[in-house]
């Protein structure tokens, strides 16, 4: 079995009186199909068990970026107070005017006091969390957590799933996540995916050398660059408000055939209009945006809607929605990314017909609830034939994680 590292660093200072910091381990090498399963036996042999971290006050964030904003905005919809937020761009947040009302406060800026007093709840997922806990330790903080394992105490009343644990595996589990592991078409993969289970079992934080985490690819990774031709045709769900469609436009430098974008959530898909309204006419013309709620077949469901990117399937939800399938959207993609806040599973279920006739790229989020740990990339495998499957990581606290599958014969 591959060893983590001696990286000669001092232990990690607690988190909090009550609770250990997260460890961190670094791997010298990527892990092969055999140091994988290994592994994958290691973490399957720990005992410990965390969870949820309920908040308690005063609480403040540590964070005003996209996902502070989201903090923000989850933690006021669930009625639970925070006193501030700390971000080192304080001045310039509060002259944008986004964050009216609140106090933002440049971490030199606060007082020891309130580091004793405060949880802080780490609103940052684009760079390693064990480093930044044991930073804001060493500045004096007493009780720093993840944000989203805080947001998941509030799983009753929002159905924000980013901070969801993995329950301890049996036998069973490990033989088949060990199968999915020993499937993947590289080792980067088999890193990726063994530090996304060590987050979502252990709470530990993982890495490899030859891995890195990249934030600025996901769903345009060098092996989706290369294979792809000037007239795809793009079926984007989970739209939101059209980041990914015009980061594919400007990968294929306005080369594709068509873009079905398709996202439920009116608030968000007002401001996808509005997005799409910046293109040129031409590509404009050649973009269809869709009302529909993909689900693996049709049924009345509860959608929670307007939340933003959270906004998904969930008996929080207050209005009822009829679902569609994939299959039934009568498209003809080439290209599919699915990011439906763990509801990929099943769409892809609904879209059989459509993957086997067409045979699309596709990239699918599977960081939002227990299935992306082997049950979507098994079902993917298992369904299609003659495809090529990646596991990639872009971002860290287990979130960011995409399974890429990509047709043999765009090689």
């Amino acid at each position: 079995m591959i060893e983590a590292k001696q990286t000669g660093a001092q232990e990690p200072v607690a988190a909090s009186p009550d609770r250990p910091a997260v460890i961190a381990r670094a791997f010298g090498a990527l892990p092969d199909r055999s140091s994988c399963l290994a592994l994958l036996r290691a973490i399957a042999d720990e005992t410990c068990t965390p969870g949820p971290i309920a908040p308690r006050q005063p609480l403040a964030l540590y964070g005003a970026g996209n996902l502070g904003r989201l903090a923000r905005d989850h933690l006021r919809t669930v009625g639970e107070d925070f006193a501030l937020v700390v971000d080192r761009n304080a001045e310039a947040l509060a002259a944008s005017g986004e964050w009216t009302g609140t106090r933002l406060v440049h971490p030199d800026a606060v007082d020891f006091g309130t580091k004793a007093r405060a949880m802080l709840a780490v609103s940052i997922v684009t760079s390693p969390y064990a480093p930044l806990e044991a930073a804001l330790a060493a500045a004096g903080w007493r009780d720093i957590v993840p944000f989203y394992d805080v947001a998941e105490s509030f799983r009753d009343r929002h159905p924000l799933s980013n901070g969801w644990f993995a329950d301890p595996f049996s036998d069973d589990d490990v033989q088949s996540i060990g199968a999915v592991l020993s499937a993947w078409d590289d080792d980067l993969s088999r890193a990726h995916h063994l530090q996304f289970i060590a987050w979502r079992r252990l709470r530990q934080e993982w890495s490899f050398d030859g891995a890195p985490v990249t934030i600025d690819d996901r769903f345009f990774i060098p092996q989706i660059l290369d294979v792809l031709r000037p007239d795809e045709r793009f079926l984007d769900a989970g739209a939101h408000h059209g980041s990914v469609t015009v980061r594919f436009i400007a990968e294929t430098d306005g080369q594709f055939a068509s873009i079905l974008a398709v996202e439920p959530d009116g608030q968000s898909r007002t401001v996808l209009e509005q997005t799409l309204g910046g293109l040129t006419s031409d590509q404009r013309s050649r973009i269809t945006v869709r009302d529909a709620l993909l689900d693996s077949e049709r049924r009345t469901v509860r959608f929670h809607d307007g939340l933003g990117y959270a906004s998904q399937i969930s008996p929080t939800g207050t209005s009822e929605r009829a679902t569609q399938t994939l299959d039934g959207l009568g498209a003809a993609p080439s290209f599919v990314k699915l990011h439906l806040e763990g509801g990929e599973l099943a769409a892809l279920k609904g879209a059989i017909a459509t993957l086997r006739k067409y045979r699309p790229i596709i990239a699918a989020t599977v960081y939002h609830d227990a299935d992306g740990i082997q049950a979507t990339p098994a079902w993917l495998m298992d369904n299609l034939d003659g495809y090529r499957f990646l596991f990639r990581l872009h971002s860290w606290c287990g979130t960011g994680a995409v399974v890429y599958a990509i047709p043999e014969e765009r090689r």
